[in-house]
């Protein structure tokens, strides 16, 4: 993906010197020497961070930090010859993500850089969850509680990487709806989301489901069957009730996770699978490692990042809109005007 970062200063050397210090972290550097140069760049080629000197020949710093705010919500990091001045606060105030003071070090140009973009990047993600979820009221997870919306913000988060998740919940909170949301709103959305109740198979059959098998591995396979990984390849697979597998295949599981590598039951030959995994559970898997029930290496490659669902009883003021987005979803026919509980 273009990393694009634009540098305003009306000195070249210290374009020229900062671009070495970021080439290794975009792949295009446009730079502008004025004012009306850089609203002029933004508009041309939008980057995705600015690096803004406060000092220019046709404007000030503070007044063209004001102009980009008006037009993008790009992250401008400012450069100022003094860290103390009030000029910088009001940067800051104005809505610039950091500052750098000159003179410039290397590891502070990239350290600083390397920050903003990764805040762009998640805040791309936030917005892109949001407007998907607002695309289709349909697929929108119900609940406006201070427990929802932290689980919307990782969600969002999440969402933009290929990072294993895990989400945590009592039955019935939604863990598969979530996973599904983050499927949606991931780079992954167009390939298949593949989903396996763990606790639905015996082992057998579950690492059959999950792996596949070959002509003659069992009684019954009379052909070679793809498992579940190999049909979630390019999309996500659900691995819900995680933590009812055997240790045998944890075991499996674990490679997958760490090689994308696996074996078909019955078989030698290697499959490759580009998969990403959201894993779900009801149980404590923390206390099942420490009983050596769940495999602590396992259990660490499944919590990459993990998402607790709040219980009913914790997000009681959701009950409402919960009540009524179920008497929509359910009523006799589409035409049928909207019914409504009593208070």
């Amino acid at each position: 993906m273009v990393k694009r970062i634009l540098i305003i200063d009306d000195d070249p050397a210290i374009r020229e010197l900062v671009g070495e210090y970021v080439s290794e972290l975009c792949t295009e550097v446009t730079e502008a020497e004025s004012g009306e140069q850089a609203l002029a760049a933004l508009e041309e080629a939008p980057p995705d961070l600015v690096l803004l000197d406060m000092r220019l020949p046709d404007a000030d710093g503070i007044d063209v930090l004001a102009q980009i705010r008006e037009r993008s919500q790009v992250p401008v990091v400012v450069i100022t010859a003094d860290s103390s001045s009030s000029r910088t606060i009001r940067a800051i105030q104005g809505g610039a993500y950091d500052y750098l003071v000159k003179p410039l070090e290397p590891e502070a140009v990239q350290h600083t850089v390397e920050r903003a973009l990764e805040h762009q990047r998640l805040s791309d993600a936030v917005r892109e969850f949001e407007e998907s979820m607002a695309r289709d009221p349909r697929e929108r997870i119900v609940g406006s509680s201070n427990g929802m919306l932290a689980v919307y913000k990782l969600v969002g988060r999440v969402a933009g990487t290929d990072a294993a998740v895990l989400i945590v919940g009592e039955t019935g909170t939604g863990k598969e709806l979530v996973a599904e949301t983050i499927h949606q709103s991931s780079r992954r959305a167009r390939g298949p989301l593949v989903r396996v109740n763990c606790a639905a198979l015996p082992e057998t059959l579950l690492e059959s489901e999950l792996f596949g098998h070959e002509k003659g591995a069992f009684t019954g396979a009379v052909a070679r069957r793809k498992g579940r990984f190999e049909m979630a390849d390019g999309g996500t697979i659900f691995l819900d009730e995680v933590g009812e597998m055997t240790a045998n295949t944890q075991k499996r599981l674990l490679r997958v996770l760490q090689f994308g590598q696996f074996e078909r039951v019955g078989g030698s030959s290697t499959v490759q699978t580009d998969v990403r995994v959201v894993a779900a559970t009801n149980r404590d898997l923390e206390a099942d490692v420490a009983v050596s029930r769940f495999r602590e290496d396992l259990y660490y490659r499944l919590n990459v990042i993990r998402i607790d669902l709040p219980a009913l009883r914790d997000r009681r003021d959701d009950i409402p809109a919960l009540v009524a987005h179920f008497l929509d979803k359910y009523r006799p026919a589409p035409q049928s005007p909207p019914r409504k509980i009593s208070q």
